[in-house]
Parts: C-alpha cells; structure tokens; sequence
C-alpha cells in the first residue's frame, strides 16, 4: 500500500475547468505496479471493475496485464443498501461477468475508495456470479471516511477531503484519465 498522502497535481490544468486536477496517468502507472507485483503467481486472474471509473481502469488495467479475456464489469446500483432511500440512477448499465466466478482471484476495480458500501456492494454482487477462491481490492485513491471495515489490497495515493467535495476520474477520447475535486454543492 502507498504511503502518499497527496495526490501528484496534474501537468496542465483542462481550460474549462475550474476544479483543481491531479495527475491521474501518475496515479494509474503506481496502480498498475502494484498490481502487476500482486498479481504475480495468482491463478485464475479476473479484473471487475466498478461503472463507470472503476470500469474504465479495470478495461486498461486488462490490457496492460494481458488478461482481457477474463474481464467484466458490474453495476452496483441494485445491490446498494440506500436503493430504497434513493432510487434508482438514471444511468445504470448492465453488468457483464463472461467468465467462470467459481474459483477466481478476481481483482475488483473502483476509482475512489470511500466509505467502502460500493465495495461492499460489489461484492454481494460478484457472489451472485459464483464463489471466488479470493477477491483482492484496486482503487486509484483512497479519500478515507470509511463507514464499513473495508481495505483496498492496491491503492496509488491517499488523501482525505472534506465530505462537501468528491474525486471525479474522467477519461478522454484517447483514453488518457483525469482526476478532479469537484464540490457536491456545485
């Protein structure tokens, strides 16, 4: 696990945006390290990522670890322990597991590593498509504030933020990620 505590600030800053960015292509090469050194010796290696930013660095993290055969994605919206509460997000997405879940290492991908019910979620989801031999945890930052006893196995950086503020990763047509602070107020 890192020993950052702050995020890289990116090299250039988007013209139109006036949120802060960080180096997210920084963050995604420490998270591959990670990975790659983790995964070394696993069997039975699967990536699911999280929609839509864990989605998106599991599809890369796959190409980058040649194990693009056995990558899947899943949406935790059904699974969420606040459904009833919030109801259900305009852009949810199908998930998609093409693979036997039945004794895999899967690496299960998020972007932001926050209160852990995501997590938790994803899990409850995953156990729906089998029983995994073991489940490890990649997630480019963790911002802390954890509200369920829930660990990322990978992380690239660390850094706490005020609960009024939120880590957005975007991704470019080229595929190049970013990584803002953007204000739940905004």
């Amino acid at each position: 696990m890192p020993n950052s505590t702050d995020l890289p600030p990116a090299t250039d800053r988007s013209p139109d945006a006036d949120a802060p960015q960080y180096d997210a292509e920084a963050l995604y090469r420490e998270l591959l390290q990670q990975v790659a050194a983790g995964l070394a010796g696993a069997s039975e290696v699967a990536i699911v990522g999280i929609h839509s930013g864990g989605a998106w660095l599991a599809e890369r993290l796959a190409h980058d670890l040649q194990l693009t055969k056995r990558l899947g994605c899943i949406d935790v919206s059904f699974y969420r322990d606040d459904f009833a509460e919030k109801g259900l997000r305009f852009d949810v997405k199908p998930s998609q597991i093409g693979f036997a879940v039945d004794g895999a290492t899967i690496l299960l991908v998020d972007d932001v590593l926050y209160t852990g019910r995501t997590t938790r979620a994803a899990i409850n989801e995953l156990f729906d498509y089998g029983r995994p031999a073991k489940i490890l945890l990649a997630a480019l930052v963790d911002r802390g504030g954890r509200q369920l006893p829930i660990a990322a196995d990978f992380v690239a950086a660390s850094v706490t933020l005020p609960d009024a503020q939120a880590l957005v990763l975007g991704r470019a047509d080229d595929g190049q990620f970013t990584l803002t602070i953007d204000d739940y107020d905004a």
